[in-house]
């Protein structure tokens, strides 16, 4: 899962993107609306949290933005006004959620994984390619009826493979979807955990799922 934090308080910004990393999210970034807006144009995300009170634009405008231009994305505004009327405007202008300054991370935590269950909800939670079978909202992955224990960027991949079955995807393509920004684009890791999907899904079955397409990338299917 992919996640955007917009704060322009620098301290907040970075011990968020800390623990969010932490649970297996890739996370994105931006101190002020306009930069905001760029991440946004550039990726989809599967959750924004943003601050209303930014430099250049903010979130409520970056939030407007958005839904005009039909981005369904949810969105959980942080702010440090707490009025009634204050939320009757961010939920108004599209906002999916609201908390308000100071909040308890583990609060913020489990408002991101509502609005992720509220997301996937909307398509389906029980993900099947062959005899292979992942459940978002358990996180199990069965095949044959064997649980299959994976890491967190594991099962994340997995997912996205399995949301595209019989779908070729590229390398830019994984890595726009799973990996921050940050990622480094010379690096091995997508052969890596290609490799760890591979050990985990396909090396004790005859039938193999995860196959490469030379020169182009991967796809999920059950035939050659």
């Amino acid at each position: 899962m992919r996640i955007l934090i917009v704060e322009d308080e620098k301290s907040i910004l970075t011990v968020l993107s800390k623990r969010l990393s932490q649970e297996g999210y890739s996370v994105d970034m931006a101190s002020d609306g306009e930069e905001a807006l760029g991440y946004i144009a550039m990726c989809d995300y599967d959750c924004i949290v943003m601050d209303i009170m930014l430099p250049i634009q903010d979130g409520l405008t970056v939030l407007r933005q958005m839904r005009q231009k039909h981005n369904s994305t949810p969105v959980l505004l942080l702010t440090a006004k707490d009025g009634i009327g204050d939320k009757v405007i961010g939920l108004d202008a599209g906002a999916d959620d609201y908390l308000v300054k100071p909040f308890v991370y583990d609060e913020l935590s489990a408002r991101i994984r509502a609005l992720l269950r509220r997301n996937t909800e909307q398509k389906s939670t029980l993900l099947h390619c062959a005899d292979l079978t992942l459940d978002t909202t358990t996180r199990q992955v069965t095949r044959q009826g064997k649980t299959i224990e994976l890491s967190a960027k594991g099962f994340h991949i997995l997912e996205y493979f399995m949301r595209n079955a019989n779908r070729v995807l590229t390398r830019g393509q994984i890595i726009d979807h799973v990996w921050n920004f940050d990622y480094d684009n010379d690096s091995n890791v997508i052969d890596v955990y290609i490799g760890y999907l591979r050990r985990k899904i396909d090396n004790d079955f005859d039938t193999k799922l995860l196959h490469t397409v030379r020169g182009v990338g991967y796809v999920l299917r059950e035939t050659e």
